[in-house]
């Protein structure tokens, strides 16, 4: 058996051709239409999702104040991975710091393993005073940012197209089943069953 080369022609379903059914038109618009809508609000939904999130790392970014604390202890073996006893390159200690407007408070960061009790390190601390972790890089702020955008973008386009799926699934089943209407009245003409 030789081998059937399949031809594809471009804008097969607007040309004029005697085989051409409505429903193979009105499939081209609705691919049309979903691709179109996908890529202009996938743009769009990443344009506001990459600000949403820039404006969330920023506040998160100016939200945290550095402050000066003290090492009191640092936690043995925190430098250490107990299952794989991989070495890091950072330890939790725990540390005393004031911000000036209340007594004294303690809590529990990540340290160079050289620090050790009585020397100075920088924290972090949110609005409240708490501690947090050190506010991401710049280089990291845009990376989100850049991944939020994308990721929102993609799934909005996604979403998009696979609407449009279904409307087009909806249409050839609607055009299957007036084929099958109709082949079922040729059928009665012919007096006789094929099959």
């Amino acid at each position: 058996m030789r081998n059937v080369r399949r031809t594809q022609v471009m804008g097969w379903r607007w040309r004029s051709n005697p085989l051409r059914r409505h429903s193979d038109v009105v499939e081209a618009w609705i691919v049309l239409a979903a691709w179109t809508a996908a890529t202009a609000g996938g743009v769009a939904a990443g344009v506001v999702g990459s600000q949403a999130a820039e404006h969330v790392v920023n506040q998160d970014r100016a939200g945290r104040r550095p402050v000066s604390a003290v090492v009191v202890k640092t936690v043995p073996g925190s430098g250490r991975d107990v299952v794989t006893g991989v070495r890091y390159d950072r330890v939790l200690a725990t540390v005393r710091w004031s911000d000036g407007k209340g007594p004294a408070r303690t809590g529990t960061v990540d340290v160079t393993p050289t620090a050790k009790p009585g020397s100075e390190v920088r924290a972090w601390t949110d609005g409240r005073g708490r501690l947090v972790a050190a506010p991401v890089s710049s280089t990291e702020a845009a990376t989100r940012v850049v991944l939020a955008g994308t990721g929102v973008g993609l799934a909005t386009g996604l979403t998009v197209l696979g609407g449009g799926r279904l409307v087009r699934l909806r249409v050839q089943r609607r055009a299957t089943e007036r084929w099958g209407a109709e082949w079922e009245r040729v059928e009665r003409e012919w007096g006789h069953r094929t099959g």
